[in-house]
């Protein structure tokens, strides 16, 4: 067969990136099995969530310790803080020598080691006053052995064959009992305590493990909440059934564990364009997906950040602060958090500083500065950018009104060369790290380092 001149081969290779190269994730649905009707609080529109250890952010481990960083917060650029269990931790069969945070004694108080219900809404006061938002975590899936429900509503749980209290099937977790969801009691005590603490303060909840709980509670417990404040509410679940009417947001585990799988070389990063044009076929632009490099499961239990990403911390980074997804950054991971935070036993953060401190900063500046990257509609959808090289460069812009944020990921370990196809995207940019200014397309090929990114601000 004759061989094409190299001329003619290069324009075909053209006209392919043209017509293909932003055709994916570019935020249009063609599902129609998924349908959100909530209404997303204002405040939350362009926020980053930050997940707060009180027992080992403080050597004190308490309230007003950690009040104290408050201030370091807030310059950060942190609006909602949510707060680990702060419930009180039951004895009996407990794990290690403090037992777990969702080992809950009593879903109406605080754990006396963290201070008094008094300190509690100091805490809460001064956050407000900085004009930061405060979410508890939920825990509705079970208790521990000794909440005093076990003795005024033994029938809200479930039960082994001999008739006693029994541990979540499936699991370790021998210091908590597994209650009864089909119980109408149990779904009233609990919409109970949730008013409770909204109407103490709190401005929403992170929910653990909602899995066994039903989605229509949810709905009941929003419309209930929001007659008394807006609230924003989290779901430790990926199943999108939950964000039809109920919580503003789930997580993006799928994701997590595929950042982890790039960045140790298992997977590439046409694995990562295929999980964001199913991510865009499932779910609805309005709604929001919590995305993280850690929190506390994934330190305690599975390693650091350092430990299971490496190099590719700053560009993953980059990517959950500007693609579609509300941020989260975890206890001490703005001070580079080099170790795994013991679970059941006090094991303080150490507090300093380091490259990432300033990084974080940025980033939360970035988003909060560019109202395409804000979160849900607020924001707009990300379109792909197709490249040359498509097996190691991930590359997106977001568009909304008069704002452009164009993103260029190298997800690899090789230095690579990049041929945009940016012919809609022509303008004047600012690299937003440097303040270089750039006018696209480029002249030449964009050249980025292993493990590098551009991002370019219009």
């Amino acid at each position: 067969m004759e061989k094409l001149p190299l001329s003619l081969l290069a324009i075909l290779f053209l006209l392919v990136l043209t017509i293909t190269g932003c055709s994916s994730f570019s935020g249009k649905k063609t599902s129609e099995k998924f349908v959100s009707e909530v209404v997303h609080p204002e405040w939350s529109k362009n926020t980053v969530l930050y997940e707060v250890n009180i027992r080992q952010y403080t050597p004190e481990g308490t309230f007003n310790a950690f009040a104290a960083h408050l201030p370091r917060l807030k310059e950060l650029g942190i609006d909602v803080l949510w707060l680990m269990p702060t419930f009180p931790i039951g004895v009996l069969n407990r794990k290690g020598e403090l037992g777990s945070y969702y080992s809950v004694k009593d879903f109406m108080d605080v754990n006396p080691s963290y201070g008094t219900l008094d300190d509690f809404k100091a805490l809460l006061n001064k956050a407000h006053e900085l004009g930061m938002k405060v979410m508890l975590d939920w825990v509705p899936n079970h208790t521990s052995w000794d909440n005093k429900l076990t003795i005024d509503h033994p029938d809200w749980y479930m039960k082994d064959a001999a008739g006693k209290f029994t541990p979540p099937i499936g699991t370790d977790w021998t210091d908590v009992i597994q209650l009864d969801w089909s119980k109408q009691g149990l779904q009233d005590y609990m919409a109970q305590a949730l008013a409770f603490w909204v109407n103490m303060g709190a401005d929403g909840f992170r929910v653990d493990h909602p899995h066994n709980t039903p989605k229509e509670f949810w709905e009941r417990v929003r419309k209930e909440l929001t007659a008394i404040k807006p609230v924003l509410l989290l779901a430790e679940i990926e199943d999108p059934l939950f964000l039809e009417k109920g919580f503003d947001m789930n997580y993006a585990w799928e994701l997590h564990h595929l950042m982890n799988s790039v960045a140790q070389g298992k997977d590439s990063v046409n694995k990562l364009v295929k999980y964001y044009n199913k991510e865009w076929e499932v779910y609805p632009n309005s709604v929001y997906r919590l995305q993280f490099l850690t929190n506390h499961d994934e330190n305690s239990w599975a390693g650091t950040i350092d430990s299971l990403m490496g190099d590719a911390q700053k560009p993953f980074s980059a990517l959950i602060f500007t693609a579609q997804g509300v941020p989260l950054i975890y206890s001490g991971q703005e001070v580079c958090l080099d170790k795994k935070l013991k679970f059941f036993v006090r094991d303080t953060i150490e507090w300093d500083s380091c490259l990432m401190t300033g990084f974080y900063r940025d980033l939360i500046s970035l988003k909060k500065q560019n109202q395409a990257l804000w979160n849900g509609d607020f924001g707009a959808p990300m379109v792909k950018i197709a490249t040359n090289n498509d097996n190691r460069v991930f590359a997106y812009y977001r568009e909304k009104n008069d704002n452009r944020v164009i993103v260029f990921l190298n997800l690899s370990k090789k230095s690579v060369a990049v041929k945009p196809v940016l012919e809609n995207l022509s303008g004047d940019y600012s690299e937003y790290f440097t303040g270089n200014k750039t006018a696209l397309p480029f002249a030449d090929s964009l050249r980025i380092e292993p493990w590098g990114f551009r991002i370019l601000v219009k």
